[in-house]
């Protein structure tokens, strides 16, 4: 497996392109298996989860063309509503070709879904809601079976606020028969870009954005082109990393207004940050003061970037105390930080930072996504060189992380290992 190895001590500085988001393009891949017509994206990352997911509808029988940030799914020869095992277990977000499958062809046997390993992330929601929706669904052998003639409108009350749920729910209902209410629906932007493709693909949908989102059901949806919205948790872990250097960069192909939370929080720990357009410009100080943040669903702080922000109050001026209420076992990356020297306290779901003066290189192990992101970020800002074993982490959800870095100033380098 490759490594990356970072020289600390740079400053980052200049400007870096975002890339479309992971967590957006997923979702709306499987939205082609909706159609019989072509579905055009542009902005799509080229990263692992991607491949993962276009050979997992490839098999299915939809014709893939991809050039650049260019993909186009034509579902028209749909013939094997299956997702195996083999193509399932790296990748959570295989479980949103369940609700499609079974709304298009009446069937599918999706096997249970792997990913990061940060706790329990069930997908009884997904089928409490089919099966209201008048699917039989049965979980045998490690598969999920659902089975529905045509799928039925219906009151969808989620016991917990969950993205993939909504998301899957929401494609479901685009063809079934009457109006589905999902209440207690997730609100991320991602849900909402997923909506917009759905709606210029004639689904009949509104309230995305909101807990209530309300699916009329068609009889069929047509083709569309839709461009997938830059990636949030990308931007925010390029701007933790340009604030833990004490740099200046600016960010383009992207929005502050998806980063509310993490704006203001890196305003708190003593940032200059500017809104453009389509571009967000940070200027950090020379040393971070230590800010304290809970994660809960959005718009409130984002589970996705706790472990980023921790390599940030690692090494900032106070201590700062962080709460994790969404996945239970999402600090296995302050272990690692802790080999580079930092001061963090773990008990239940609370951390404690105390900040250091410095950290200093050593060898680390990626974890998780997220994990892997603050050890790079801590990486950045170490004493001599880190050595970040597994990340094949970061290439399931960042897109060139090296020549970006590389672009912004930092040190650092990929070692391949060649497996004969």
């Amino acid at each position: 497996m490759d490594k990356l190895l970072i020289e600390g001590g740079a400053r980052l500085a200049g400007e870096v392109a975002i890339s479309g988001a992971k967590n957006a393009a997923l979702p709306i891949l499987c939205a082609a298996l909706l159609t019989r017509e072509p579905l055009t994206l542009t902005n799509v990352p080229r990263l692992n989860d991607i491949g993962t997911l276009l050979g997992l509808i490839g098999q299915m029988g939809v014709r893939i063309e991809r050039e650049g940030d260019r993909v186009t799914l034509d579902a028209s020869a749909l013939d094997n509503p299956v997702a195996p095992y083999e193509l399932v277990k790296t990748m959570r977000a295989s479980i949103l070709v369940l609700g499609p499958l079974v709304a298009r062809c009446g069937e599918a046997r999706v096997s249970l879904p792997g990913g990061c390993a940060i706790g329990a992330r069930p997908v009884d929601q997904h089928i409490k809601g089919l099966q209201a929706m008048g699917a039989e669904v049965a979980v045998e052998h490690g598969y999920v079976h659902a089975v529905a003639r045509r799928l039925k409108g219906a009151r969808l009350f989620t016991d917990m606020v969950t993205v993939t749920g909504t998301e899957n729910l929401m494609m479901a209902a685009c063809l079934a028969d009457g109006e589905t209410v999902i209440e207690n629906a997730a609100r991320e932007p991602e849900v909402v870009d997923l909506a917009n493709c759905l709606v210029a693909m004639g689904a009949n949908i509104s309230g995305a954005g909101t807990d209530v989102i309300r699916i009329r059901g068609v009889e069929r949806l047509h083709g569309a082109t839709h461009r997938v919205m830059p990636d949030r948790i990308e931007t925010g872990t390029y701007l933790c990393a340009v604030a833990a250097t004490g740099g200046e960069a600016r960010l383009t192909g992207t929005s502050a207004c998806y980063l509310d939370a993490v704006v203001d929080k890196l305003m708190d720990a003593g940032c200059e940050i500017v809104s453009e357009r389509d571009a967000i410009h940070i200027k950090a100080p020379a040393r971070l003061d230590a800010v304290n943040l809970r994660t809960s669903p959005y718009p409130a702080f984002p589970t996705d970037m706790q472990a980023q922000f921790m390599a940030l109050n690692a090494i900032a001026r106070g201590t700062a105390v962080i709460r994790e209420t969404i996945f239970e076992n999402r600090f296995m990356h302050a272990v690692e930080l802790q080999r580079l020297g930092a001061d963090i306290g773990i008990d239940g779901n609370t951390a404690v930072v105390r900040g250091v003066d410095r950290l200093q290189g050593a060898t680390v192990m990626a974890t998780d996504l997220r994990a892997s992101a603050s050890l790079v970020i801590a990486g950045l800002v170490a004493e001599d060189e880190t050595v970040i074993e597994r990340i094949y982490h970061l290439d399931r959800g960042y897109e060139r992380l090296e020549a970006k870095l590389l672009a912004l100033g930092a040190r650092v380098r990929r070692i391949v290992q060649r497996v004969d």
